[in-house]
């Protein structure tokens, strides 16, 4: 594949200063700062136009492994950890986890791209599949991380992890995940070891109390958001209006095992609990992840950023609602890098430019266009919902967008 040079017309779009109706240039896989020589123009009037959102939380090999059975709520994580180790000799769960991890991966990753997520931050040992060229998304790189202060088994030392990450990179942990004694006691216990510092990137903070709050804003560092893990789990989530406030958080959906379906999903959430408005939420996902994960060029729709783009119908209104709300089967496009990788079939010509060969599927029984490269038999078996189209036919609107192309 090989991404065109494209110019996009109409659109209102989202980016970190503002909304804007300019043309959208696209010279190569980046944003370009004004339209190239022999651009595609497409015509994109009635669309919004927004970065390619960044999940700041994934376990990306555990969204096929069936959830554990919830009753009543856990008092923190460690006690979720615990009950599932019976869980483990479940049939279904062998058999998930019995699947080669490359493809357990690459299916976390494809779930997140449907759904309009172009980055992922994962939070687990970094593995050979996640290296290869054709990974459906971008990752986070070069950062630490450590499990959790009271789950030792898994992952490097705190410590150890901490002090080997540059200062200018992000380091990650899971902290104060339960509402009991053991997890409000945790970001103490952090701060003791030396290791709250502005790269500390704390996931989930539930058990966080307002001086510990006082004390994440001082120093600097960031909470990733989970709410509908910690929902499930926990039975509640913090109040992320003051981190938001600071510019403290992000938003990140934590695998199916626990959490959302994807991150679409987790934005519905958020705006559904009525703490945050949806251009609130949705730079949670964008421009606040990007710059809490130090990543520059992500995140936004800069000149010199990445092409990475999800389009939808523009609703009318705070263009932010034509994002925050929608099911994924009702995103028009996703772009990656300046290539489509899934959208409606009347973007096969922006496939055709971009020298993507594109298959039909059905995403929730709506008629989509996939990369061909994304089209793994055993991949698509695993996402619920994605499936090859058995009628190869294009429907009749299929020319709708191409009338706008030239």
């Amino acid at each position: 594949m090989m991404a065109a040079n494209v110019s996009l017309h109409g659109a209102r779009m989202i980016t970190a200063r503002g909304v804007s109706r300019a043309p959208l240039s696209i010279a190569g896989d980046r944003i370009g700062a004004a339209p190239a020589a022999r651009a595609r123009r497409i015509d994109l009037r009635d669309h919004v136009i927004v970065p390619g959102l960044v999940n700041a939380h994934e376990h990306l090999h555990l969204n096929a492994v069936p959830p554990l059975s919830v009753g009543a709520p856990f008092p923190n994580s460690y006690a979720w950890i615990e009950a599932f180790q019976a869980h483990f000799r479940e049939p279904a769960v062998a058999a998930a986890l019995a699947l080669p991890k490359a493809l357990r991966l690459r299916h976390g990753a494809i779930k997140n791209l449907v759904a309009g997520t172009t980055c992922v931050a994962h939070h687990d040992p970094w593995h050979p599949a996640l290296d290869t060229k054709d990974f459906p998304v971008a990752l986070l790189r070069e950062y630490g991380w450590s499990y959790a202060l009271g789950w030792p088994h898994y992952g490097p030392p705190v410590r150890q992890s901490f002090d080997a990450t540059p200062p200018d990179r992000p380091w990650m942990i899971h902290l104060a995940e339960g509402t009991d004694a053991v997890a409000r006691a945790e970001l103490a216990q952090l701060d003791a070891l030396d290791c709250l510092a502005s790269n500390s990137v704390l996931v989930h903070g539930v058990g966080l109390r307002e001086p510990d709050i006082d004390r994440v804003i001082e120093r600097g560092a960031a909470v990733v958001w989970c709410p509908t893990s910690n929902s499930n789990l926990l039975g509640a989530t913090l109040d992320p209006r003051r981190l938001h406030a600071a510019g403290c958080l992000a938003l990140g959906s934590d695998s199916r095992l626990s959490g959302a379906r994807d991150l679409l999903e987790e934005l519905r959430v958020v705006v559904d609990a009525g703490a945050l408005d949806a251009r609130e939420a949705l730079a949670l996902a964008t421009f606040d992840a990007a710059r809490i994960l130090r990543l520059p060029r992500r995140g936004d729709l800069a000149p010199g950023a990445h092409a990475d783009m999800l389009i939808a119908r523009d609703r009318g209104g705070e263009p932010a609602r034509s994002v925050v709300g929608i099911a994924r089967s009702h995103v028009r496009a996703v772009i990656r890098d300046g290539v489509p990788c899934i959208a409606d079939p009347d973007f096969a010509e922006w496939f055709e430019a971009a020298g993507a060969e594109a298959v039909p599927v059905t995403l929730d029984g709506r008629p989509k266009l996939l990369a061909k490269a994304l089209t793994d038999p055993a991949l698509i078996a695993l996402e619920p919902g994605l499936e090859r189209a058995s009628d190869h036919r294009e429907p009749e609107h299929a020319s709708a967008l191409a009338a706008g192309c030239g």
